[in-house]
């Protein structure tokens, strides 16, 4: 779940995510920020800073995994995250940022709303991203909208097709549509989870509920299609299974609707490629993600569809500013669909329990292999 920008006086845009582990930290620079997270606190320095690209450092001193993220004035809307921060690691955002107020958070243990604070943002003169005339940039940037457009209505198409199998009871056609609409969602994760409201009630796991939250969206209707997991389960009834797969669809046409008055900066489609291959890390090689279903290798494939296809609209900039970087995710986003294609079986892939713990290391450690070079895409685009 969740994306990751900075657009402030910009427009309402998700947010995208760059992160290097153990990165080197700067000092004496103000467009640097010193975020260092424990399990009850979160340390930001400076909370103020001039306009344009910024780089937080993030630091683990806890003992639980963190997360960082920076949100727009209304504390709801995602601009820019890094994801599971181990302990004793440290990782950056480098996002472009507009003047304006901001919130940040660090969420010790990757639960709940995180311990925030209040980041002022002033005018400097300097242009962000969205503001450059660039015509590289521009034609990725409008490209980029285009393209999650299309993705997030093949997405509102597929899940009526669902939905009506499923609340007819038609369990068999519902299996076999639920991968392929989730490979909508998992194209432009970070775009749909850099709306807070939505992305709980869309796209929350059981493990992952916070106490007393009502579980609805995605999971709920796949366990209740794959319960064999589940031990003794009680199936829903018709009227409970119209009521979560309503609530589904309504929750995507406003998802729909939303993502139509969207506009991306090049650092959020940068940070959002990084951001949707630490999804892959943290929830679809490792099983998480379809627990009931198993069905994490079409998450997978989708996951890296979305990042690769950031990548390549930004090609054309960044194998002007750094070639060696644009030939090296170029040759392991091609390591890593070789990998996938070995997986497929017909127009899907294996079940995750088909795997060998030999070609989850494979898949995971080709995952790492891209997810390095990425984290320097933002920077080197800004650059």
């Amino acid at each position: 779940m969740r994306i990751p920008l900075l657009l402030a006086a910009l427009v309402a845009t998700p947010a995208l995510a760059a992160c290097t582990q153990n990165a080197t930290v700067k000092t004496g620079d103000d467009r640097t920020i010193l975020v260092t997270s424990t399990d009850d606190a979160c340390d930001v320095s400076p909370l103020d800073a001039p306009s344009g690209t910024l780089t937080f450092e993030v630091t683990n001193d806890g003992s639980e995994v963190t997360e960082f993220y920076l949100y727009a004035e209304d504390g709801q809307r995602i601009l820019g995250e890094v994801e599971n921060v181990g302990p004793k690691l440290s990782r950056e955002l480098t996002v472009s940022v507009a003047p304006g107020t901001y919130v940040t958070a660090c969420k010790p243990g990757m639960k709940g709303t995180g311990i925030r604070a209040d980041f002022t943002v002033s005018d400097s003169g300097a242009k962000v991203a969205a503001q450059s005339d660039d015509e590289q940039i521009a034609h990725a940037t409008e490209e980029y909208q285009e393209w999650v457009q299309d993705e997030s209505g093949q997405l509102l198409a597929q899940t009526k097709a669902f939905v009506a199998a499923y609340t007819s009871g038609d369990d068999r056609k519902a299996k076999a549509l639920y991968p392929v609409a989730r490979t909508h969602w998992e194209r432009i994760e970070t775009v749909a989870e850099s709306f807070g409201d939505l992305d709980p009630k869309m796209d929350a796991r059981e493990a992952d509920l916070e106490p007393g939250q009502k579980w609805t969206g995605w999971h709920r209707l796949e366990k209740d299609l794959w319960p064999a997991r589940a031990g003794k389960y009680a199936a829903l009834t018709m009227k409970e299974r119209a009521t979560y797969a309503d609530d589904l669809l309504a929750d995507t046409v406003t998802l729909d609707g939303r993502i139509k008055d969207l506009e991306f900066t090049v650092d959020q489609i940068a940070n959002g490629s990084r951001a949707l291959m630490e999804e892959v890390a943290t929830g679809k090689v490792t099983g998480e993600e379809e627990y009931w279903s198993r069905t994490d290798l079409w998450d997978f494939q989708a996951n890296v569809e979305g990042a690769r296809k950031a990548f390549e609209l930004l090609e054309p900039v960044l194998g002007q500013k750094d070639p060696e970087l644009e030939e090296t995710l170029d040759e392991r986003f091609d390591d890593l669909q070789e990998l996938l294609d070995e997986q497929k079986v017909g127009d899907g892939f294996k079940t995750y329990d088909q795997l060998t713990p030999q070609e989850v290391k494979k898949l995971a450690d080709a995952v790492n292999a891209v997810s390095e070079p990425l984290s320097q895409l933002t920077a080197a685009v800004l650059s």
